[in-house]
């Protein structure tokens, strides 16, 4: 038996044969070429072949994905005709070598750029590169890909790494879970294996040496762990803790349908964060009261330029017309830091995180802001719309970009054009000086929604991505308790609403913690709503308040960690 770790990035546990994915031999020499023009000939051949066999994949995709997941084989079709990259292979080829040489050459280099960059999701995107090149390699040496359509027994996936394109070639009914040596929780593998509902653990760095094809492998996506030839033991007690999985994700669809209240009665909101249209129907299998954190910016993410007012105004539109009367909160364009976008040229910064992003950016590049502004407003009249601005540190943002917004929204009422007249507008909270004077901004905002991912990192001077300081992401340091009661304080003494959009509104540790503040709204991955609601039916906010004032005189986010668990059992 041998067991090893990696990051669990789609819950269940999976038993079954391991089949070890097997790349075929991509080797090749670097020669030099004479005839330039047939080899770049060879060359376009390649892409025309991989082009034909993507837009095979893309229709599968669309078939079991639907049009947003297969936007991931769109971007990779992109890739494979950007004539950067197809000029900058070409000019090798006219140096005098080989297309295999001078894919290689150019391939490399765009994924080590992209790698080197601070932000997770860009780095990323490296592997969506590395599989467009792979592909065109295999068609430069006239050798097939794997094609895991012709699986069809009980099997959990090994793999180096399993690309996009090969994740949407899994079926389910046969395909029970993957293990991958390398990958990180936002790769497009680990979001399909969530679509799919199928158990994952990438990251493991070394699955490949562990485990052999047909070896019996045990593979718990909840704990990121994978057991390799179990005792019959271990088989029995994870079958049992399988069971006992699948019976707690049934028993929880009681909750679909059940007011978000705690055992007195008293009710808060439980919403979904989402980053695309096709990302509610998540939130509507699990009850969400609405949505509390729309991501804008993946909307001008997997794409060469930006979207145009049209393509915005029909995304929005689509999820406001499917949520109704429940709120749906849209939180403005928020690139920078740890987000970027290729075709938006952002100066290199020592300090990204702390630079040029966000609202910053918005409000300096206002033909941007514009754009996104009147696609909101346009859609407003067909659901119950809420705008926030992203990275508020001071009034005076504040009230600059709540003064563009309805700039814009009476330049499109003296167009004709129809704009709702019950638009909230809010803030994020997520800069600690916004935070400590939440008492002056409940005066002008509508509604102060805490991200805690960002609120977090700055109060603690420690990046989130950063695993030397990864000790530091404390959501239960009572420095942080404090800040949050400020804020949430100050919009109650004010009349105003204030929520939560960070991973901590998710947290069951958290959430008695929130619940005892007052929180008035909790948004969360779609998938922990139900385990939310469960979870606050059973506790009392009456109760758990009458401990807030001992709880912010604990000193470590231990001793408060170790209290809420005393008082919650």
């Amino acid at each position: 038996m041998t067991q090893i770790k990696g990051i669990g990035v789609s819950n269940g546990i999976a038993i079954a044969s391991a089949y070890r994915l097997v790349e075929p031999d991509l080797s090749f020499e670097k020669v030099e070429v004479a005839d330039h023009v047939a080899e770049k000939n060879r060359f376009n051949e390649a892409i025309l072949l991989a082009k034909g066999e993507l837009e095979l994949i893309r229709e599968r995709a669309i078939e079991k994905f639907g049009e947003d997941k297969a936007a991931i084989f769109s971007a990779h079709l992109l890739v494979l005709q950007d004539p950067e990259l197809k000029t900058a292979i070409e000019a090798k080829i006219d140096e005098g070598i080989n297309a295999e040489a001078a894919l290689e050459e150019v391939s490399t280099m765009f994924v080590t750029m992209f790698e080197s960059m601070e932000n997770e999701y860009m780095r990323e995107r490296a592997a969506d590169i590395r599989d467009v090149s792979h592909r065109l390699l295999s068609k430069l040496l006239n050798r097939d890909l794997p094609d895991l359509t012709t699986i069809n027994e009980d099997v959990i996936i090994i793999a180096e790494d399993l690309t996009p394109s090969m994740t949407a070639q899994l079926n389910k009914e046969f395909v029970k879970g993957f293990v991958t040596n390398i990958g990180g929780r936002t790769s497009h593998s680990a979001i399909l294996a969530r679509t799919l509902e199928i158990p994952a653990v990438v990251g493991t760095k070394n699955a490949t040496e562990s485990g052999t094809t047909n070896e019996m492998i045990i593979l718990d996506g909840s704990k990121g762990i994978v057991i390799f030839s179990p005792s019959t033991t271990e088989i029995e007690q994870y079958e049992r803790e399988k069971k006992e999985f699948e019976a707690e994700q049934q028993a929880l669809k009681a909750y679909v349908d059940e007011v978000s209240q705690d055992a007195d009665g008293h009710h808060v909101e439980l919403a979904g964060n989402i980053g695309r249209p096709d990302d509610l129907e998540i939130v509507l299998a699990n009850g969400g009261d609405g949505v509390g954190l729309f991501r804008t910016e993946f909307l001008y993410m997997d794409r060469s330029d930006f979207p145009t007012e049209e393509e915005q105004f029909q995304s929005y539109k689509t999820v406001l017309e499917k949520m109704g009367d429940k709120p749906t909160v849209v939180r403005t364009l928020d690139i920078g830091g740890d987000k970027e976008l290729p075709y938006l040229k952002l100066p290199h910064e020592m300090n990204p995180f702390l630079g040029y992003r966000a609202i910053r950016l918005c409000l300096d590049d206002r033909d941007l802001f514009r754009v996104q502004l009147r696609a909101l407003l346009r859609a407003s009249v067909f659901g119950n719309l809420k705008i926030m601005f992203p990275m508020i540190a001071t009034l005076d943002e504040f009230r600059e970009a709540k003064n563009f917004l309805l700039e814009v929204k009476e330049q499109l009422i003296s167009e004709g054009v129809d704009v709702s007249n019950s638009i909230e507008i809010g803030m994020m909270v997520e800069i600690p000086s916004a935070a400590v004077i939440a008492d002056l901004f409940a005066k002008e905002a509508d509604f102060m929604s805490i991200g805690t991912n960002d609120l977090i990192q700055y109060t603690f001077a420690a990046d989130r991505m950063n695993e030397k300081v990864s000790y530091l992401y404390q959501p239960y340091h009572p420095a942080i308790l404090r800040l949050v009661k400020n804020v949430i304080d100050a919009g109650h003494a004010n009349g105003k609403w204030v929520g939560m959009c960070g991973e901590m509104a998710g947290d069951p540790i958290a959430i008695p913690l929130l619940l005892a503040l007052g929180l008035d709204e909790f948004s969360m991955s779609a998938s922990s709503i139900l385990h939310a609601r469960k979870q606050i039916s059973t506790l009392s906010k009456a109760q758990l308040s009458s401990h807030i004032d001992h709880i912010l005189t604990l000193s470590t986010a231990q001793e408060v960690e170790a209290f809420v668990k005393q008082i919650t059992q």
